[in-house]
């Protein structure tokens, strides 16, 4: 049986569609640009045509690079008077969290520019054939499994804001969003991908599109103008490399802040010995928490997305964090929604991208059926307030898709979603991968732990007795009674000589095939 490769994804149709084009002779990259197209149909809160994201790619003549298409800070701000900003509750169960909507809070998209530049560069197959099973799952229509409906409803108060956003996400058997079980359809997102296929992305960022964007921000409270998606460049960056036992991380580098923080993270561990633990035992995640709750005193001393760094900080070498210090400066930073999808084929290819939204800002673009990012509705964006972003900058990121090269004659692409949860559990599954020789899948299900601001969060799944001893020492803890979302989607594949692996992470409804 010859394996032509492996995808792993958030979504089964998602990965369906990948395997689809690697079973036909596309490359990774073609495998990639197809599955991400499904995923902003399939996956329409973490993924959309109006946001962005970053790829890992290793190309089969050896090739490293980072793709950077994520969203990008206006050329010129509005007058906040003028803005369409408005706060809504999302509510998760156990917790509210406020996000900001909106057309101000619209920051310049990638993702368009980021699939034909990938096209453009890497891929053997017309875009009208890469979008063809995303227009089809668009026009047809799909069932919405339980996460997805989940999700829906978390940030229901966003889909439901406006009357065009109520036509795709409400249902019509009930008041409110679509349920489990109900059909989503979206002729119009068909239509505009039809449309790109056939005339490229300048449709987007010159074209109709452009003018409708611009159109709508200047009547609605937005700030993005025709110049804004015209200088829109696709930025490819050397990967930041970091060494971790035997084997070799390719990560995003900065201005995104997500590998940087890993790579300090294993920066760490590299001492600390994991091995000598047993996985799932108190000490191993002790361990795991201390170092954890170092990296995030490391991100907030240095201020990492502000670019101040002090004496104080000596547990990183001092020519690798001045490399990147400078990078980072002054960036605003974006954590939200996110999902990730991980292609190899045989002939050597690798793909790791990683996807975001935010939530959306609330409205659909005219009859395009996109709804764009709300990246500038992100709290956190700057200490100060709201609307106090740095003009025409890249967005930082905790989005970290990454490639490791073990000396085993294996490699491994993998990422997550999770917002500030996506640096632990990719940093987790990589101490399993690396430090214990666990299956994939083993280590993309095996229970974590997220430690931030003083609170140590701890999944279901761990031993009981493990977790009493462990809970001595932090108190301010908070134990989930099962597996959570909260914890990442960490969705990885995997090829061990001329064997393939995949892996989807069951939090985030991950699907993963291996293609013959």
């Amino acid at each position: 049986m010859i394996v032509k490769g492996v995808v792993a994804a958030g979504h089964e149709r998602t990965a369906r569609a990948a395997a689809e084009i690697l079973k036909e002779g596309g490359n990774a990259f073609d495998a990639v640009v197809a599955a991400h197209c499904v995923a902003c149909v399939a996956e329409p809160v973490l993924c959309s045509l109006g946001g962005g994201g970053f790829m890992m790619a290793h190309t089969e003549t050896g090739e490293n690079l980072l793709y950077d298409f994520f969203v990008h800070t206006p050329h010129r701000g509005r007058p906040e008077a003028e803005l369409d900003f408005h706060p809504i509750k999302a509510d998760f169960g156990a917790v509210q969290q406020e996000f900001h909507i909106g057309y101000g809070s619209v920051a310049t998209p990638g993702t368009v520019k980021g699939l034909f530049t990938i096209h453009r560069e890497h891929c053997t197959l017309p875009m009208s054939r890469l979008m063809e099973p995303a227009i089809t799952l668009a026009r047809d229509g799909m069932t919405l499994n339980p996460l997805q409906a989940y999700i829906i409803s978390v940030v229901s108060p966003i889909l439901m804001a406006t009357a065009a956003s109520r036509a795709i996400f409400a249902s019509t058997e009930h008041a409110g969003p679509l349920r489990t079980g109900e059909m989503m359809r979206q002729p119009q997102l068909a239509n505009l991908m039809e449309a790109l296929a056939r005339d490229g992305d300048e449709l987007f960022y010159c074209g109709d599109i452009a003018q409708l964007i611009e159109r709508n921000c200047a009547e609605n409270g937005g700030h993005l103008r025709a110049e804004d998606l015209a200088a829109y460049r696709v930025i490819s960056r050397e990967p930041l490399r970091l060494r971790y036992r035997d084997a070799e991380v390719l990560t995003n580098p900065p201005p995104a802040s997500g590998g940087l923080l890993t790579g300090f993270a294993l920066d760490l561990l590299s001492t600390l010995e994991p091995a000598r633990c047993t996985p799932g035992s108190a000490a191993l995640l002790e361990m795991l928490a201390g170092v954890m709750a170092l990296t995030n005193q490391a991100r907030l001393d240095t201020h990492l997305d502000e670019g101040v760094h002090p004496d104080a900080m000596r547990l990183l070498d001092p020519n690798f964090l001045a490399r990147y210090r400078q990078q980072i400066a002054g960036r605003s930073r974006c954590n939200r929604g996110t999902t990730h999808i991980s292609v190899m084929d045989s002939r050597g290819n690798v793909a790791s991208m990683t996807l975001s939204n935010g939530e959306g800002c609330g409205h659909i673009l005219g009859d395009t059926g996109i709804m764009l990012n709300n990246m500038l509705g992100e709290e956190d964006l700057n200490p100060g307030g709201f609307h106090r972003w740095s003009p025409d900058q890249r967005m930082t990121s905790m989005m970290s898709p990454s490639i490791v090269f073990r000396e085993t004659d294996t490699a491994i692409a993998l990422g997550s979603g999770g917002s500030n949860r996506i640096r632990t559990a990719i940093l987790q599954v990589l101490v399993y991968l690396i430090d214990f020789d666990m299956p994939l899948q083993a280590a993309v299900e095996y229970p974590r732990i997220h430690e931030e601001s003083g609170l140590l969060n701890i999944e279901g799944g761990f031993d009981r007795d493990e977790i009493a001893a462990l809970i001595v020492r932090h108190t301010n803890h908070k134990i989930w009674q099962e597996r959570n979302l909260f914890f990442g989607g960490t969705h990885g594949v995997m090829r061990v000589g001329d064997s393939f692996l995949g892996a989807g992470d069951p939090r985030r409804g991950g699907s993963a095939c291996v293609v013959t």
